[in-house]
């Protein structure tokens, strides 16, 4: 066998402890194919007291997350401490300086700073690699950089955040809201004490800035990225969804739109019979459209200890058996500056549900605000007569109309005496 591969871990935490137990316990099977050994030698965290159930004896510890990065002695720094800047960016920084191979699960830092880490990289001529920065185990960077390379990719969409996914499909199964579900997936360590990361929208967004820039050959724009939560979602709404013949899913979605490129995570409703749609509880769900190979889905666990620590060691194999591969597919000075496609552009049919009084005249009112907008509406539900005066539920589905008109119209409805909310609105994706 030829030389020993020296791995340095900075980051300790969830992933970093699980990456050096798989390492740890499939020693002999990865050293056999690598056709060299790949072992762990240095390690960084902020607390050396900390029981994590590892033997560290027998590996360098440093204090400095940053002077580990800079270490003759190690070939490969994999950054496990997180944060769009910071240590996380410095140790990447130093690392690749010196010419040491990286792999990371920072989504937020290659989000932020993937095109100009990419170029770094190639400078050094060394590798930058983040599998486990997208969806934890399911190999869908693998998948879009080297199982499709031969395709166009017209649009990468999914299920990109678990968190979400959880408190969506329990609404739906139980009948319950946004908060209590919400309650539930802390408990359960689902969500975190603060989920506004997930539930907000921003953690899904990084990964589809990133898988936008890798299937489009585009620098990446997390800046322009249209970006919204599922804390306004409702169990009027998934009911209402259902009956209709949907779900609603948080989806991130980023296709080519006439030259430009469209990146968007909101909620969707989607039609039941589409394989997305049936992507249940903390797992996630990538599809990819290639010119040549059609719709491809790829679903599995996209967090946890496992799961991710599997993509960090893929990447590591990959570094070990001498694979180099450009960071986005593509040299970084090939990435295109990709023209974003606004928001306002955006075409599709909508869901509407307004809470209105039942008293003649609303259902005219709302249906002149839309026809002045040249929206066709599809679908229109009314439920019930609404005693003493109280609101009462109106759902209407539209044709493909699109977001700037939508908006127009919204404004409109909204100065209505009888309605008395803001309308709800859900975008409507034909897949």
């Amino acid at each position: 066998m030829s030389e020993t591969l020296r791995i340095g871990i900075a980051g300790l935490g969830t992933v970093g402890a699980g990456t050096l137990h798989l390492l740890n316990t499939h020693y002999e099977l990865i050293a056999q194919r690598c056709g060299r050994p790949v072992l762990v030698t240095a390690v960084s965290a902020r607390d050396r007291r900390k029981d994590r159930g590892l033997n560290l004896e027998a590996v360098r510890w440093f204090d400095d997350p940053v002077a580990l990065a800079g270490d003759p002695e190690i070939d490969v720094v994999i950054e496990l401490i997180g944060g769009a800047d910071g240590v996380a960016k410095e140790v990447t920084e130093t690392a690749l300086a010196n010419g040491k191979h990286v792999i990371t699960a920072n989504k937020a830092m290659i989000a932020h700073h993937g095109t100009e880490l990419a170029h770094r990289a190639e400078e050094a001529g060394a590798v930058l690699s983040y599998e486990a920065a997208v969806c934890g185990g399911i190999p869908v960077i693998k998948t879009l950089r080297e199982g499709l390379a031969a395709n166009a990719i017209s649009a990468v969409y999914g299920i990109m955040n678990g968190t979400s996914n959880f408190i969506l499909s329990q609404m739906r199964d139980t009948g319950r809201e946004f908060s209590e579900v919400l309650q539930e997936a802390q408990k359960l360590g689902y969500a975190e004490a603060d989920p506004s990361f997930d539930v907000d929208g921003y953690d899904a967004a990084h990964k589809l800035a990133i898988l936008s820039a890798l299937a489009f050959n585009a620098q990446v724009d997390y800046a322009h990225l249209h970006v919204e939560g599922i804390r306004e979602v409702t169990s009027v709404d998934i009911a209402f969804a259902e009956e209709l013949g949907y779900r609603i899913k948080l989806l991130g979605i980023a296709r080519r739109v006439d030259g430009k490129i469209s990146q968007r995570v909101h909620p969707v409703m989607v039609k039941r019979d589409v394989p997305i749609a049936n992507v249940e509880g903390v797992n996630n769900a990538v599809v990819a459209e290639g010119d040549f190979v059609g719709s491809i889905l790829s679903e599995g666990a996209g967090a946890g200890a496992g799961p991710t620590a599997s993509a960090v060691v893929a990447d590591l194999i990959d570094i070990a058996r001498g694979i180099r591969l450009p960071t986005f597919a593509v040299p970084a000075s090939k990435l295109d500056a990709a023209v974003p496609c606004p928001m306002d552009e955006h075409e599709g049919g909508y869901y509407l549900r307004l809470m209105c009084l039942d008293r003649p005249g609303v259902i005219a009112g709302v249906a002149a605000a839309l026809r002045d907008h040249q929206i066709s509406v599809e679908t229109l539900v009314q439920r019930g007569r609404g005693p003493g005066g109280e609101a009462v539920p109106v759902v209407i589905t539209t044709h493909e109309t699109n977001e700037a008109a939508m908006r127009g119209a919204l404004a409109q409805i909204e100065t209505l005496e009888a309605v008395l909310e803001p309308p709800r609105v859900i975008r409507i994706e034909a897949f």
